[in-house]
């Protein structure tokens, strides 16, 4: 019944719709994944998944067959640009996603028992501005501190004569500071490339993905990152590429995502970023324009820490 119901979502106006990718992979998960008790529940899983979005003429892929907080996303996308890993700047947002793992109970259990509460150490943003500084707490000036691989890409990105380099990584995966982090990073390597001098390009592998919550949010995440990047460096974003090592779906999420499936996929919104800012930390939420998201009603599910 499940392949039927992705077939029947397959074409939309003679045109294959690429937020099938997804709804395909939801449906090989609850058919053919492995059970497996893990960390935080039971679930079932593929390991291996890849799906490919284009970004051309504006397109974003944030997803509609459900509601998916793309300001939320995107406020956290810019903590991260801006190497923060200070909770509280985010609850400031109104934005509680990280609110969890970032309580004391939590970081207690991780054994970071001296860290204060929303500080959530070395992660993301961390390692994309400060790669492997030594950790001193979310409040401490790390300024010329470790490896700043973002702004080492944008420069790159920046000069014609360097931009098809082949080593535009930026890793979040740090195995010496994972301990001090408050949660290990899900999506661990981002790399960019350029084609006809000046089409962007990216392709994220994310280690561990939550289909039925997180992975929807990663994917409009780094097409957000995708297109303020090409912004920025005055280049033309073309596609995203996405995948997954680990791809699950936890047990109490199956029967939502059973009616998720049965829903047909709207056109995707398209993005416009209102100006090019001299520094990549200094962008705001209101910058960026979403224009013409239309999506299915909002699924709820539980989300696990």
């Amino acid at each position: 019944m499940l392949k039927s119901l992705c077939e029947k979502n397959k074409w939309r106006n003679g045109k294959y719709h690429e937020e099938n990718q997804y709804l395909h992979l939801i449906s090989d998960i609850i058919e053919h994944g492995s059970l497996d008790n893990g960390r935080n529940g039971m679930t079932k899983a593929v390991f291996g998944a890849a799906m490919h979005f284009s970004l051309a003429n504006g397109k974003i892929p944030i997803l509609t067959t459900k509601r998916v907080a793309h300001k939320t996303c995107l406020k956290e996308l810019l903590w991260f640009i801006k190497g923060d890993t200070n909770n509280e700047h985010l609850k400031e947002q109104s934005v509680h996603i990280w609110d969890a793992n970032g309580s004391r109970v939590f970081l207690d259990s991780r054994g970071l028992k001296d860290r204060k509460e929303d500080d959530m150490g070395p992660i993301y943003g961390f390692q994309w501005r400060h790669f492997n500084a030594s950790y001193m707490g979310c409040d401490a000036d790390y300024t010329n501190k470790g490896y700043d691989q973002l702004q080492n890409i944008i420069d790159i990105l920046k000069c014609p004569e360097t931009r098809n380099s082949r080593r535009l990584v930026m890793s979040s995966w740090n195995p010496l500071q994972l301990e001090e982090m408050a949660l290990p990073p899900c999506h661990v390597l981002a790399q960019f490339n350029v084609t006809d001098t000046n089409k962007l390009h990216c392709a994220l592998y994310q280690r561990s993905g939550d289909v039925g919550l997180g992975v929807p949010f990663n994917i409009a995440s780094y097409a957000f990152l995708t297109h303020l990047v090409a912004k920025h460096c005055g280049l033309e974003a073309t596609d995203f590429s996405y995948f997954v090592g680990n791809a699950h779906i936890y047990d109490d999420h199956i029967d939502t995502l059973k009616t998720q499936l049965t829903r047909i996929p709207k056109e995707f919104p398209s993005i416009e970023i209102h100006t090019s800012r001299s520094n990549i930390n200094d962008y705001k939420v209101e910058d960026f324009n979403l224009m013409d998201y239309t999506f299915h009603p909002k699924l709820t599910m539980v989300m696990r820490k």
